[in-house]
């Protein structure tokens, strides 16, 4: 079957490259710096971009902020009717949430279920000073009063869409992101 007609190209290797050095010079103007920041990847897309933003902040900044990620499986609303034998991920959280100033990272937000589990992954660890939420793609279709602060790219999309961020960091020839239709390549 073919690619070109199943999906769309909608942002290539250099246009994720702009819009990760984009956000993260937002993140750090909306931090007023580094201190008391907090990077915090969801798995399993955010986590990548994460450790990406965290690099970028620290070539601009000179010092890495603190680094984290979240497996949300247990913390998800459909844990118990969707997922029957769930599989439980790595969460690294190597610093003191309290009092910090807490960036959620994401691949792709759409209906909000996946950020809602986060913020109470990232609660169950403390209080944070307050915690913002960076995606590269916002898809629209909210099922939850949820929306990104940081956005690398808006994309439309319907019902049996989907967007696809493709990271070499998981083995994809080169960085893209793209729009697939039903019936389209997994």
């Amino acid at each position: 079957m073919s690619h070109a007609a199943d999906e769309r190209l909608i942002l290539d290797a250099d246009g994720v490259r702009r819009a990760l050095r984009r956000i993260a010079r937002e993140i750090v103007e909306s931090c007023g710096g580094v201190d008391r920041m907090a990077i915090v990847g969801i798995h399993t897309g955010g986590v990548h971009l994460a450790r990406r933003l965290a690099e970028l902040i620290a070539q601009d900044e000179g010092r890495r902020p603190d680094e984290g990620m979240l497996d949300i499986t247990l913390y998800r609303d459909d844990v118990l009717i969707g997922l029957p034998q769930p599989v439980v991920g790595r969460t690294e959280m190597p610093f003191d949430v309290t009092g910090q100033r807490v960036v959620l990272v994401d691949d792709v937000l759409f209906t909000g279920r996946t950020v809602r589990a986060a913020l109470d992954a990232v609660i169950d660890y403390g209080r944070p000073a307050w915690i913002r939420l960076a995606v590269l793609a916002d898809r629209g279709m909210r099922e939850l009063p949820i929306q990104a602060d940081f956005v690398g790219l808006r994309v439309s999309s319907v019902a049996g869409e989907s967007v696809k961020v493709e990271l070499t960091e998981e083995g994809a020839p080169e960085d893209r992101v793209v729009l697939r239709r039903p019936g389209g390549a997994r």
